[in-house]
């Protein structure tokens, strides 16, 4: 979501957003560029991922549906990745 988000990203600015080290989010992008999901661009010193929107999903449930339109969803959505509460405190309503 985040690289459909921006491009350009690079992988130390996705780490801290999704909460994965650098080298997580590395394996994760390689994993997604050698299944077709990703394309990756270099572009003078930086390098350009771009999102294949046309690639379908590879588990049998989602079989026919493309990854695009489920980005779109989430992206009207405003979902974002998060990792937790920011406050420990905050840790939502009180159960009692």
């Amino acid at each position: 979501m985040e690289i459909a988000r921006i491009s350009d990203a690079r992988i130390r600015d996705i780490s801290p957003v999704v909460g994965l080290t650098e080298r997580s989010v590395q394996a994760i992008v390689a994993d997604l560029e050698a299944a077709g999901y990703l394309t990756r661009t270099r572009t003078g010193r930086r390098v350009v991922y771009t999102v294949n929107r046309d690639s379908l999903f590879r588990h049998s449930a989602q079989d026919g549906h493309r990854v695009g339109p489920f980005l779109d969803i989430l992206a009207a959505t405003g979902t974002e990745v998060t990792t937790g509460p920011e406050d420990p405190g905050d840790a939502g309503p009180d159960p009692t």
